[in-house]
């Protein structure tokens, strides 16, 4: 396997055992890069010498005997809404290209602390909203990557990095990963600090992360998980053992509920067909559920927080900005500024009623089963795709997974989404695992075909 092939998990175990360097990795990252991000289009800020720098730093501190990391010597992306106090961080805008952070987000400097290479700035959508980036999806580069992670997903379908951070108000984080083929994992509200990054709406923005496994993805929110005074949401508790617990087995075989949820309306024929051949294959694991009519109006109320909130914290730049701002985020601005007080502070309450209704469901069941998206990545680079399968679940900031585990007949990725309780993002990615393992996948590529063109499970059923 060439060794920008390697996952997370393998690549640590490799630099600590001594098998591997950290310049062998990141060098081989960078050629990888080289060859194929020409038409992929993945990074907004890329130093080689300086990601080369780090790796011989990286290096050096091992062969000195010196204390390392459970990442130590790994290159990961960093989508460029995160402070990094030694590369440019500019939102995907031209009103703040250049823009130099004096250190680095919350979220970077636990990378950095567990002994990864910073390898770059990935690119974002517009503020990360949705005036997409330059970034194409890797399966097909006349396919959106989704957004407005776009280029964290991308990187990491492409190899180019084995693992990298984004970001969630609204799908940003689950849908690139379902277009791209890859594991994309938003935690619970509040789990990973937000200090240092872009403040799009306190209410509504997750950090999260891209691997090619559970597994990769468990140890990217265990390092990042924790109090950070800095972030109002985050709490001062025990940081859960991700990877322990999404690698044990589970007491008992999970039990799915397929909520189909207010979105599925906008599912495609693809979709519906590859949702029903999933519950086929589960069987006896899965059960529909109707969620109840109180949550018809999820959506709407996510965004009239998201567009108050973001009319809020981007004021400056919607008053200086002038043309630097797209037409479409400015739109978003002026709906904002003219929604009610009392329809906003609505929408804001209405997560916990929502939520309590949804503990009916968990205590019957381990996860919800639904789409990531709408179908596979649509074509064309004029926008990012739909969000409305993510928008009820970060409204409620629930731990959400999507998983490579269906296929187009086009060859495009179909993601399958997992949610879980607030809180129970460990035992989440532990159902996670256990799917991918029941339907014969170790969370990479995309099963395939059926020789008629339909979709369907790895394990053929």
């Amino acid at each position: 396997m060439s060794l920008h092939a390697l996952g997370l998990t393998e690549a640590a175990a490799g630099i600590r055992d001594g098998r591997l360097s950290s310049v062998e990795l990141v060098g081989d990252c960078l050629k990888r890069i080289d060859e194929v991000d020409r038409d992929i289009d993945a990074w907004a800020f890329l130093d080689r010498d300086h990601a080369m720098l780090q790796a011989e730093i990286a290096d050096d501190r091992r062969k000195q005997g010196k204390a390392i990391g459970p990442l130590h010597g790994v290159p990961v992306g960093i989508k460029d809404i995160f402070d990094t106090g030694d590369m440019p961080t500019e939102f995907g805008s031209k009103l703040w290209a250049g823009r130099t952070p004096r250190r680095d987000a919350a979220a970077v400097a636990r990378l950095r602390a567990a002994g990864a290479v910073i390898l770059g700035k990935t690119v974002t959508t517009e503020y990360a909203y949705f005036n997409p980036g330059k970034t194409r999806n890797p399966h097909n580069p006349d396919h959106t990557p989704g957004g407005s992670s776009s280029g964290s997903a991308a990187a990491v379908a492409a190899l180019m990095v084995p693992g990298a951070i984004g970001s969630q108000t609204n799908g940003s984080v689950i849908r690139p990963a379902a277009f791209c083929g890859v594991v994309g994992f938003k935690p619970t509200h509040g789990l990973i600090p937000r200090s240092g990054a872009l403040l799009l709406s306190r209410a509504l923005d997750h950090v999260g992360v891209f691997a090619r496994s559970v597994g990769d993805a468990a140890l990217l929110a265990e390092l990042l998980a924790g109090f950070d005074e800095e972030d109002p949401d985050t709490q001062p508790l025990a940081r859960p053992p991700f990877v322990e617990v999404a690698a044990s087995e589970p007491p008992l075989p999970p039990r799915f509920a397929f909520v189909r949820s207010p979105a599925w309306a906008h599912a495609e024929k693809v979709t519906t067909e590859a949702f029903a051949e999933l519950v086929e294959a589960l069987g006896e694991h899965v059960s529909e559920v109707e969620i109840g009519q109180s949550f018809d109006r999820a959506i709407d109320m996510h965004r009239t927080v998201m567009e108050v909130e973001m009319a809020h914290n981007l004021h400056r730049d919607f008053e200086q900005g002038g043309d630097s701002l797209s037409k479409v985020l400015r739109a978003l601005i002026e709906r904002g500024r003219k929604i009610l007080a009392v329809d906003y502070t609505r929408a804001l309450a209405g997560s916990a009623t929502l939520n309590g209704a949804l503990d009916g469901v968990f205590d019957e069941y381990d996860a919800i089963l639904t789409p990531a998206a709408p179908g596979p990545a649509p074509r064309g680079l004029d926008s990012t795709g739909n969000p409305a399968f993510c928008s009820m679940w970060t409204y409620l900031g629930t731990p959400a997974v999507t998983l490579p585990l269906l296929q187009s007949e086009s060859g495009l990725p179909i993601g399958v989404q997992l949610v879980g309780r607030r809180g129970n993002d460990a035992r989440l990615l532990r159902t996670a695992n256990w799917l991918v393992r029941k339907l014969g996948k170790r969370g990479g590529a995309a099963p395939a075909k059926t020789a008629a063109g339909r979709t369907k499970t790895r394990s053929g059923r």
